[in-house]
Formats: C-alpha cells, structure tokens, sequence
C-alpha cells in the first residue's frame, strides 16, 4: 500500500500524518515556534517529519500558507513565522530526506485533498474554500489544481468589499467585530435558541453570497466545497445565502451549482499529501 507523507506548516503549529491508502496511519503536531523561526522552525519541521516516516515512505507533500514557486519548492513570504521570506523547502527537505518533495499553498491543498480523497471526487471542476481566521480558495480544473504562477489564484478573499475586504465579512473578523465573540460562539448560541445570534448568522450568510457569485461570474464551477472551521456551522447560514443568491443575473447557474461541506478531518495533512499523488 502506497505510504505517504502530510505536513500542514501553519503560524503557531506543525501537523504530520503519514497517510496509507486514503487513512492517516500515524500523526504528530509541535509547536512552529515561529517568534524564533528560521532555521529552528525547519529543525521543527524535520523533526515531525521524522517521527512519521518510515523506510517504505515514497513522497512527502507540504502544505504552507503562503506564496509557493512550486517548480522550485521555493516558499516565500511566510507572515506568521519569523525569517521565512525565501525558504528553499523542496531541496532542503530532499536533501535531508531523499525522497520526492511536493510544495503548494494550503488553500490549494485543502481543495486538492477533496479532489482525491473527499466529495471533490465527483467533480472535474471546483473550487475549494476555507473559512476560517482567513478565507482561502484553491481552484480545481479538468481534474487538476489550477496551474497559476505564484500560488495566488482562487484569493477571493482579498477582493475589495464594502468598507475593507471581503475575507474580513467571510471569515471570523465578521464575528469578533459585530459581537467580541468568536464564530464558534455565536453558533453555540444559535443552536440554542438565541435570535441576535442566529440573526448574525443570517447576516453572514448574506456576506458569503457575495462570494460565491463572484466564483460563479469568474469561474462558473460545478461546485462550491467549504471547508474550515466556520463552515461546520454551514446549517446556521445556508438559508440566508441561497435567499441572497436569488438576485444573480444567471438563475440556471445558481440552480445547477453544488454547495457542499468538506467531510474530511485532518484535511491539512490529506490535503499535503495529496500533492503525491
């Protein structure tokens, strides 16, 4: 059976999986310590990747929130760890582990992982979008991740909207601004009852239309898959989003469209490892 690595490199943690088939066999987290970064956040990275392999290991995908040259393994511009503005990941990871090395942006990642592992499958054209801290798209097209020259397409996110941008409406800033509470929060009060909250919900959900009619106009998919924390609330909002989707130019479009919910867990780490394949 295939053996494969995951590693999903975020601004306060590192995860790793090794992935057998379509399961996660072993995994293992540490701490980025990105204040100090450099070569101590790599010797982090080498030191998770470490504990997961094992002497049938065939590749090792990685998954970093940032802008990838992926010919070259080259990560650039990592705001959330300390000196990773140029960081030669693929050749210092084949260097170190002799084995191929595959390097992208999370967000592509996330929606690869669905194309291969998750409801991606049945589809040759989606995008993949996460709502989180962030709101992050990666594109799939003709069964393939959108092949762009800097890791930078499917950043709906840093569309300008309204007042500043529309990742600030889509992703958890929403919450913590209209209310001081996080979006997890609201949707526990929601779920309860509680009308201000659930009426927040059906305001982002009027925010999150938005989106998805400019990934309609731009990319007209067959679908939509959402993916982060945010949208395993999706229930709480999908209402307000279609009641707002009724306005858009090209009805049949939001008629056929599929708007679904990732299913995966540890989607960082199939996501990765998905790159091998």
């Amino acid at each position: 059976m295939e053996n494969i690595l995951g590693i999903d490199i975020g601004g306060t943690s590192i995860v790793g999986g090794r992935i057998e088939g379509s399961s996660i066999i072993k995994q293992q987290k540490a701490d980025t310590l990105a204040q100090e970064g450099g070569e101590t956040t790599l010797k982090v990275l080498k030191g998770v990747i470490n504990s997961v392999i094992t002497k049938d290991t065939t590749a090792i995908g990685v998954g970093v929130p940032s802008v990838v040259d992926r010919e070259k393994g080259i990560v650039y511009n990592v705001q959330n760890i300390k000196d990773w503005d140029e960081v030669h990941m693929k050749s210092i990871l084949e260097q170190e582990f002799n084995l191929p090395v595959y390097v992208d942006n999370d967000a592509n990642c996330f929606a690869y992982g669905e194309k291969i592992f998750g409801k991606g499958r049945e589809f040759s054209n989606f995008v993949g979008i996460t709502l989180g801290t962030g709101v992050g798209g990666g594109i799939i097209q003709d069964n393939h991740l959108l092949y762009d020259s800097n890791c930078g397409s499917g950043e709906f996110g840093e569309l300008p909207y309204l007042d500043s941008i529309l990742e600030h409406y889509c992703g958890s800033r929403f919450f913590i601004q209209k209310t001081g509470q996080s979006a997890y929060e609201i949707a526990l009060k929601a779920e309860e009852g509680d009308t201000y909250a659930q009426e927040i919900y059906r305001e982002y959900g009027k925010h999150i239309s938005v989106l998805v009619k400019i990934i309609l106009l731009i990319l007209d998919p067959e679908a939509i898959i959402f993916g982060g924390s945010i949208a395993q609330s999706f229930k709480l909002f999908e209402k307000s989003m279609y009641d707002n989707l009724k306005d858009f130019p090209y009805p049949k479009s939001v008629e056929r469209i599929k708007i679904l919910t990732s299913e995966l867990n540890n989607i960082g780490i199939l996501g990765a490892g998905a790159l091998c394949k």
